[in-house]
């Protein structure tokens, strides 16, 4: 559980939503939603209006209890998390388990972590549900190489230091270092790199890029439990990532010049990680 704490909040108008133009989930229909870094009020109006529409919630490991706590309470939640090293459901049988669902009549919201073509996996489940004829809406969601950066305090890019950035996974299909990477490309394709699910790999991933010329004191963050009251940052350099030890999970790993803007950016702190929306 990550804890918020819980402040007397003024009155809003959302419970307007009941009665926006929103498209509906119709029953035998699956929506796949992006919930975003961590914090429950990272969602778009879209992916709340869902939670309400829903008969059956299929999560990831890394939605907060808190934002499944905004769905009513009769909707049924099933947890599909796949975490590294850790005892995990197929995606074969999540996807199966999607279009039974969906065959059963029912309103399948499948709730993932940051965004669901972002290294979600969501493509993958979209062509399966296609395949079988059925209907499904993707809702985009912040992904964590947007949305954690920031609130660590590093712009994914800055008009002063890069004008390109690349996203990168940190394992492949197999739970290896990805093998189908060009890594003198990618050291020297953009000044700013940022890898997801990259700790296990993180030394032999360093290794690739110094090895492919990338700089020894290039700055490198890694930014833990994003967007949650766990949030953490370690700052270090791409020569020395690989000696790094008892890195909390999940993470995201920013490398290039702009984690410099933390001294002036870190916005995210003690007072605002009290806040229940994060």
């Amino acid at each position: 559980m990550f804890g918020w704490i819980r402040k007397p909040r003024r009155r809003t108008h959302f419970a307007a939503l009941d009665n926006a133009d929103f498209p509906a989930l119709e029953p035998g229909s699956v929506w796949l939603v992006g919930a975003g870094p961590g914090g429950p009020g990272l969602v778009s109006l879209l992916a709340y209006h869902a939670l309400g529409q829903a008969d059956v919630i299929v999560h990831d490991a890394l939605v907060s209890p808190e934002l499944l706590a905004l769905a009513p309470r009769h909707i049924e939640r099933i947890f599909a998390g796949k975490r590294g090293g850790k005892p995990s459901p197929r995606q074969t049988d999540i996807s199966l388990q999607l279009i039974a669902l969906a065959k059963a009549g029912k309103r399948v919201l499948r709730l993932k972590g940051g965004d669901p073509y972002m290294f979600g996996r969501g493509g993958e489940e979209a062509g399966t549900l296609a395949r079988a004829g059925i209907p499904f809406r993707i809702v985009p969601g912040i992904s964590s190489g947007l949305g954690g950066l920031a609130y660590a305090g590093i712009p994914v890019t800055h008009r002063d230091t890069n004008q390109a950035v690349m996203f990168l996974t940190g394992h492949d299909e197999s739970g290896a270092v990805p093998h189908g990477v060009n890594w003198p490309a990618v050291a020297q394709a953009a000044p700013v790199i940022v890898m997801f699910m990259a700790v296990k790999h993180l030394g032999s991933i360093a290794e690739k890029l110094l090895a492919a010329g990338r700089a020894g004191d290039d700055r490198l963050a890694i930014i833990s439990h994003a967007a949650t009251p766990q949030q953490s940052v370690i700052e270090t350099t791409l020569a020395e990532a690989g000696s790094l030890r008892d890195v909390p999970t999940p993470a995201i790993v920013v490398l290039g010049p702009v984690s410099q803007y933390r001294d002036s950016l870190d916005w995210y702190v003690d007072e605002a990680r009290r806040h229940v929306f994060g």
